[in-house]
């Protein structure tokens, strides 16, 4: 199943959602790809919504989840992946 968060991230002068599966990243890469999410906007383990596109993802059957429960269900999947940190 598909998740999204409301778009409440900023940056690049625009407001952001994270999109993520809790079954495997060919489902995620796929349904990114449909919505037309760029391959660069994958972070990851989760792609990178521009609000723009929050809707059409909910219309496309991503359900909306708040951020919180996006990190647990993501955390519980085994399927995120922690930040890379500089050196």
């Amino acid at each position: 199943m598909l998740y999204i968060d409301p778009p409440t991230w900023p940056g690049h002068g625009r407001m952001w959602s994270h999109l993520v599966s809790d079954e495997s990243y060919a489902e995620l890469h796929a349904f990114a790809a449909a919505l037309g999410a760029p391959p660069r906007a994958f972070d990851g383990d989760h792609y990178d919504i521009p609000a723009s596109s929050y809707e059409t993802a909910v219309g496309m059957g991503a359900t909306r989840i708040s951020s919180r429960e996006l990190v647990r269900l993501l955390r519980e999947s085994g399927l995120r992946r922690p930040k890379r940190r500089a050196p």
